[in-house]
């Protein structure tokens, strides 16, 4: 039996629609309307709008757990407490790390993905480990090296194919030619953790790179002789940016900076969000590291850095809008149809359309997030 949502706004690909009916069928978008329909249950949400699920290509835990934990009961915690941030797609993030470890995550992920419950696996990203030091963040050095194409292939086969995503210093031998393969094996690399020159990144995405990682950290700054790797993100356009946008990691006009001279087609939100995500306040840990939430950032013990973030996806729609630098249009497919794209994987997830899984949220006409659907069910009432 058919169902429709009605609502006064829909947050479609193409344009802002609405008030109108969205037909569900068996758990998979239909025709939007503006007619009422004449078959069918109506559910009715007056003066709610509807977006498209988010999908969050860099978050490595949630709710005290950790991708590296290496643990199915904690996927299935990150993966079920995102959903209050409206995430209904995710790309489970790794660590810098040793290549056993490594090995063992991406085997537990690769055998068990299509089992986890709540918002869905559309990959791995491999955060690492082929870093340079200079720009570590809260990555361990001990680990860094040049890239490894037998390591990546070794990691795809682990995973059953699921690698989607891996970042890189492009500066580090082997690079290039490292790009060659992974693009070859429709694994999308990622600029980050570097100190690289604008050259060296153009020339890394001459060759396929496509996403700067949490674009001004963990990377040279912008100068004036020498644009370094922000002034490469900024200005190479057919690459994506990521942005960090809970307040802390980017200042709002630096943000805005980004999306005007990128481009808001391809700036897009990620979390970062560590295992403290979802908590409060207090004591936590990322990868062999001890970190200290306050305040809604989330630092290292030992030397005050930030360590990823305990940021939610909805938050950082409702930071941008707030801040003046996006419409909610705007924010929305920063959260949604762009990151889905970064990876290839827009045509499962990150818009409102026909024949697409009924993944969406429902939110209020302040962007608050009242339910979370995937599948066409609730997956999560606030």
């Amino acid at each position: 039996m058919k169902t429709y949502i009605y609502a006064d706004t829909f947050y479609m690909p193409d344009a802002t629609k609405g008030p109108g009916y969205l037909e569900i069928n068996d758990g998979v978008f239909g025709q939007f309307s503006t007619e009422k329909p004449s078959d069918g249950s109506i559910i009715d949400y007056s003066r709610k709008q509807i977006a498209p699920g988010l999908v969050d290509t860099h978050i490595h835990g949630f709710k005290g757990h950790d991708v590296m934990d290496n643990d199915v009961a904690g996927l299935n915690v990150i993966a079920e407490g995102i959903l209050q941030g409206g995430v209904t797609s995710f790309l489970p993030t790794t660590l810098t790390a040793s290549t056993e470890q490594l090995n063992d995550v991406c085997q537990t992920i690769g055998d068990h993905a299509d089992q986890i419950k709540g918002a869905k696996i559309q990959g791995i990203f491999l955060e690492g480990p082929f870093f340079n030091e200079v720009y570590k963040g809260a990555q361990n050095p001990k680990y860094m090296g040049d890239p490894s194409v037998e390591k990546l292939a070794k990691w795809q086969e682990l995973a059953k194919g699921k690698v989607k995503k891996i970042a890189i210093a492009p500066e580090r031998e082997g690079t290039l030619t490292f790009i060659d393969y992974a693009k070859s094996h429709d694994i999308y690399t990622a600029i980050a953790h570097t100190d690289a020159t604008y050259d060296q990144c153009k020339a890394a995405v001459d060759h396929g790179a496509n996403i700067f990682v949490h674009t001004f950290n963990g990377m040279k700054g912008l100068h004036h002789r020498e644009p370094g790797v922000v002034g490469a993100a900024i200005s190479l356009k057919e690459a994506f940016s990521e942005l960090i946008c809970d307040g802390h990691h980017v200042h709002p006009v630096s943000a805005g900076i980004v999306m005007d001279a990128h481009g808001r087609d391809k700036t897009m939100f990620v979390t970062d969000c560590m295992r403290g995500g979802g908590i409060g306040d207090g004591e936590s840990s990322l990868g062999e590291f001890d970190v200290i939430i306050k305040d809604g950032a989330a630092r290292l013990k030992h030397n005050g850095s930030l360590a990823g973030s305990v940021l939610e996806l909805i938050e950082a729609v409702q930071n941008v809008v707030e801040w003046g630098i996006a419409t909610p249009e705007e924010a929305i497919q920063m959260a949604s149809l762009v990151p889905a794209q970064s990876v290839g994987i827009d045509h499962l997830c990150g818009q409102i359309k026909a024949g697409y899984a009924a993944d969406f949220i429902v939110l209020d006409q302040h962007l608050k997030l009242e339910k979370t659907y995937l599948d066409g069910e609730v997956a999560y009432t606030k």
